[in-house]
């Protein structure tokens, strides 16, 4: 693979995570108005874009297994970007899941 096209894979990877990010933070924002359900589709949505990009990282690493040279600069901070996706879907998880009980607890204590 030439420098050009590493560096095409690499600014796809991080349009991806860009991607990917952008969809967690609607489904915080979705979850924070107390829309659950839609913000749980964001986090579906989410989780398949990064898959796309895993798709990618993987045929890049599969074509370079042999390379000596390793993978440059741009390509490390491409999957510093893909790996920073994943840890946004993961703790934008984690508050949905905490706006969700937020709801049930302000039901709860409505009915009492």
């Amino acid at each position: 693979m030439s420098e050009g096209d590493e560096q095409q894979v690499a600014m796809q990877l991080i349009l991806t995570a860009g991607d990917v990010k952008k969809i967690a933070f609607n489904g915080i924002h979705l979850a924070k108005k107390g829309q659950i359900k839609a913000a749980q589709q964001s986090f579906k949505a989410a989780a398949k874009r990064l898959g796309e990009g895993h798709q990618q990282q993987a045929q890049y690493l599969s074509d370079h297994a042999a390379d000596s040279a390793g993978p440059s600069l741009l390509m490390v901070h491409a999957q510093d970007h893909l790996s920073m996706a994943m840890t946004t879907i993961e703790l934008g998880q984690e508050i949905v899941a905490l706006y969700e009980q937020l709801q049930l607890n302000q039901l709860l204590k409505a009915k009492h």
